[in-house]
């Protein structure tokens, strides 16, 4: 069983990048130093009952010296709720959670659309201490238009990786999907692909993986009630016939492992 903690965590910093993106930085120290890339946390938004569940965020970042990072979209009333959460404030965390990465030593491919470049921050920054030649690892992110994907751009590009964005609109990087961008990329051949984003995306990089004969590892987006296994809420079918739950059997997996019902 893996180490949890509930805090109470203060926000130190809110960041708005546009009507319906927000980060927020807290001060949760024994979360920050437990947590592994492609975990995640649950919060409780409110003080009450309303909204009576915890909701799942992946981790974005998580620093040592105790700081721990969100970054969401405005869905409805809980992150509605949390995206006015002043500096200062404590809000209760329940973490880490979930079976992050499995960090490779060979290049790395790092695949993000919309929200799902939240956790592939954490992922960067532990790739970037491996001893080796960053050059040859990339890192494509993808979103709606510019304002899901040009403000975190410069967090990736602290790690001398290169970067490559994409957008539907064509309002920032390259107009098309991550995974057009990712099947003209040049690679190496050896090369495992971190991805994680809506689930035909996931699928889509699952079978351009298969054709090229690349490791993937995919991070699924699921509805959670409990983040513990409890509720069964999160549910996903396998090729065998059986289940697994994303909260706790994942939320990263081998691509092979699951069944893209879409």
């Amino acid at each position: 069983m893996m180490t949890q903690y509930q805090e109470k965590a203060t926000v130190i910093r809110r960041e708005r990048f546009s009507p319906d993106n927000v980060r927020l930085t807290f001060d949760c120290p024994d979360i920050a130093a437990a947590a592994y890339p492609g975990q995640f946390v649950m919060i409780r938004v409110g003080t009450g009952n309303d909204p009576l569940l915890r909701r799942p965020f992946s981790i974005h970042q998580a620093h040592a010296e105790g700081l721990l990072q969100i970054y969401f979209k405005i869905v409805g009333r809980g992150t509605e709720m949390l995206a006015e959460v002043g500096e200062g404030a404590e809000v209760s965390i329940l973490g880490p959670l979930g079976r992050g990465f499995r960090v490779a030593e060979n290049p790395a491919c790092l695949v993000g659309g919309g929200l799902g470049i939240a956790p592939l921050l954490f992922l960067a920054r532990t790739l970037s201490r491996l001893e080796r030649d960053h050059a040859r690892d990339t890192i494509i992110l993808g979103g709606r238009s510019s304002s899901e994907v040009e403000p975190l751009v410069k967090d990736f590009e602290q790690f001398g990786m290169t970067v490559v964005t994409t957008t539907d609109d064509g309002s920032y990087g390259r107009r098309g999907f991550v995974t057009a961008a990712f099947s003209t990329h040049s690679l190496p051949s050896s090369c495992t692909v971190y991805c994680c984003g809506p689930e035909p995306m996931l699928a889509g990089m699952s079978a351009l993986c298969r054709t090229r004969g690349y490791s993937c590892q995919v991070s699924v987006e699921s509805v959670m009630a409990c983040g513990m296994g409890a509720c069964l809420g999160c549910s996903k079918p396998t090729p065998s016939g059986g289940y697994v739950h994303v909260c706790v059997d994942g939320p990263v997996f081998d691509a092979e492992e699951m069944v893209w019902n879409i």
